[in-house]
């Protein structure tokens, strides 16, 4: 390209998510989300806006094929035992997404599912005879549109881009296959969390709080559940449950999660639960957390990541390690060992059966790729229509060892401003996914520096966990440091034009660092945190977030002092940063009144602000939300950017 990219680059990338491996491992099934413009005619307001368009891809190891077109959204793919049917849910027309059935023989979709709200969560049966899926199926909550007051008396009454939780709970559906029989399987008194079929196919897994307060504390148990409805309790866990997994033996299962007593500091791990409800954590040893936790803003749709059995003997798991995550097996004898792991890379998901394994894979310089069973079946990357540059590693020490991270620069030789990144979690990773956010700036001339202070994970859990109690002290000490090395260790980056800039957590420490020194020259600060006692009572996430966190919590007086000695808006006379505050309206995990809160208090000091909030958008907003605004906010970025860092002010 001849001209300098961007905002509007987003519009021409392609979004893989969701790879699905078939039962013999010999074909994958994934979904590829495009950005295109509405029709106008069909607008009420005539005005098109870029939205996302996705539809079903598969490949038997060489390059894919388009299975499914149209103008809505076909995602969830989920291929039957045999091979032959393609279960999927389709979006459009006015319709939220419904279950439809694909014969891969040949012939049209047919639709099974008329309800008024989406279906979710598909899954087959093992033998193929049913298809299990979860929905609120025709219920209606129309007290908005009448204008009638909303009576609350659950500790849970809102979600992260949800105003109102349903009065009921999503249900677990059943479709046999061959009779087309169609039935409320079961209706919980509590949400589900995740399920998954048994391989005998005799009933589900099921994962899901027992009581309200159970759930607003994120314990959950798991449950077998059979098709007659019959519900029996498997474990005493009382704590958070990701999800979990069945042995081939049918007798017991793997969860991911954490123990009784232990928060979010804690990184995840494997344990295996038998038959009689004893356990014991199976990747002992292990000091990584499972899962995927490096950030990346390329990931529209779902990533799954579900431990899979290769066999009775060995599980296949993903893990964060460093600025990396990859899968790794782990015996029963709790020995683990990669299986696809680069260090320079990151798998963002994978599912695994019959001996074969799907997955999505990134690097810093490389964009997201379906791969089968070590084949890559797309060739997204070529589509860019911007240079990728590599970012360079840097490192710096504290008492507790090495941290990481890395600074991606501009072309050229020149001097170019410093921009520092902080990621959000905290107990999440900066690493080797693609950032189209800092593949952005650093083509618009900026340096950016992104790293791992202590509370970030992939460094075992001491690095993990060192921040407890202690927002914005070492983990603060930690970001400057590395912002030093990278300023020694780069001479073409100016010390004098300086930024910093995060989301969430990392928008709480921009918040807290602005307030403790005036070194940068510039500040932006996304979904962030100000005032933790008022957080707690606002967030969905309140009740049980600081209790992890700090050990402590806003509805107890002897805690509210240290509370308010860690928020930001107690030391906001400080600030003298030129700040722009982005916020979502939607977004109830970092509530909107936490910029405002922000925003009102600059303001009465007399610092140059901007402060812009999105209708319609959440806590996702600059890695899924709605393709214009996901513009909208890139450009408010660069503009502000520009303007004390290139500009004159």
């Amino acid at each position: 390209m001849t001209h300098m990219p961007g905002p509007d680059s987003l519009l021409a990338l392609a979004f893989p998510s969701d790879p699905q491996v078939s039962a013999d491992g010999a074909r994958v099934v994934f979904v590829l989300s495009r950005i295109e413009e509405e029709d106008p005619a069909r607008l009420k307001d005539g005005f098109p806006k870029p939205r996302y368009r996705s539809h079903l891809w598969m490949s038997e190891g060489g390059e894919a094929r388009q299975l499914t077109r149209g103008e809505g959204r076909d995602t969830s793919p989920r291929l039957s035992p045999d091979g032959e049917t393609l279960a999927f849910v389709r979006e459009g027309g006015g319709e939220k997404g419904q279950l439809f059935l694909l014969p891969l023989t040949g012939g049209e979709a047919r639709r099974v599912t008329r309800f008024k709200n989406a279906v979710t969560d598909v899954a087959w049966s093992p033998d193929g005879r049913f298809l299990s899926f979860l929905s609120l199926g025709d219920d209606e909550d129309k007290r908005d549109e009448r204008g009638e007051a909303r009576v609350i008396t659950r500790p849970r009454y809102r979600f992260n881009g949800r105003d109102w939780l349903p009065e009921r709970p999503t249900r677990l559906w059943l479709y046999d296959v061959a009779t087309e029989e169609l039935r409320e399987w079961h209706a919980p008194e509590i949400e589900i969390t995740s399920y998954a079929w048994w391989p005998d196919s005799r009933g589900v897994l099921l994962v899901s709080s027992q009581t309200e307060d159970d759930a607003a504390q994120w314990r959950q148990e798991a449950d077998t559940l059979l098709p007659g409805g019959e519900r029996t309790r498997l474990t005493r866990w009382n704590s958070a449950i990701t999800s979990a997994t069945p042995h081939p033996d049918g007798e017991r299962f793997v969860l991911v999660g954490r123990p009784e007593g232990k928060g979010s500091p804690e990184d995840p791990h494997l344990f295996l639960v038998e038959g009689d409800g004893t356990w014991r954590r199976l990747d002992e040893g292990w000091d990584r957390p499972v899962g995927n936790l490096v950030g990346g803003d390329c990931h529209v749709g779902a990533f799954p990541e579900r431990p899979a059995w290769l066999d009775g003997e060995t599980l296949l798991f993903a893990s964060t390690v460093g600025g990396s995550c990859g899968l790794f097996r782990v015996g029963l004898d709790g020995a683990v060992t990669p299986h696809d792991h680069r260090e320079d890379g990151v798998i963002c998901a994978f599912t695994a059966r019959g001996g074969g394994v799907a997955l999505i894979r990134e690097r810093a310089d490389r964009f997201p790729e379906v791969e089968l069973n070590g084949v890559q079946v797309t060739d997204l990357h070529a589509q860019l229509p911007f240079p990728v540059r590599a970012p360079e590693r840097a490192c710096f020490t504290n008492d507790l060892g090495e941290g990481e991270g890395w600074v991606l620069l501009p072309d050229g030789e020149e001097h170019v401003p410093a921009l520092l990144s902080i990621h959000g979690g905290p107990h999440t990773a900066y690493g080797h996914a693609f950032m189209h956010e800092f593949q952005l700036l650093a083509a618009r001339g900026y340096g950016v520096c992104y790293g791992n202070p202590r509370g970030s994970v992939g460094y075992g859990q001491a690095w993990s966990q060192d921040i407890h109690g202690r927002w914005g002290s070492v983990d603060m000490d930690d970001l400057l440091a590395f912002l030093d090395v990278c300023i020694t260790t780069f001479p073409r980056l100016d010390g004098e034009r300086m930024g910093v800039m995060g989301g969430s957590y990392g928008g709480y420490m921009t918040n807290w660092i602005t307030a403790h020194t005036n070194r940068f020259r510039v500040a932006v600060t996304d979904r962030s945190i100000c005032n933790l006692i008022s957080f707690g009572g606002t967030s969905d996430i309140g009740g049980r977030f600081w209790d992890d966190e700090l050990g402590l919590n806003f509805h107890r007086s002897a805690d509210t002092p240290r509370l308010w000695a860690m928020s930001p808006l107690a030391h906001v006379e400080n600030v003298r940063t030129p700040t722009l505050i982005v916020h979502s309206v939607l977004d109830h995990r970092c509530p909107i009144e936490q910029a405002e809160q922000w925003y009102a208090a600059l303001r009465l000091h007399g610092v140059p602000l901007r402060f812009v909030r999105f209708p319609g958008e959440d806590h996702e907003l600059s890695r899924s939300g709605r393709p214009d605004r996901r513009m909208g906010r890139l450009e408010e970025y660069l503009g502000w950017l520009d303007g004390y860092l290139l500009g004159d002010r």
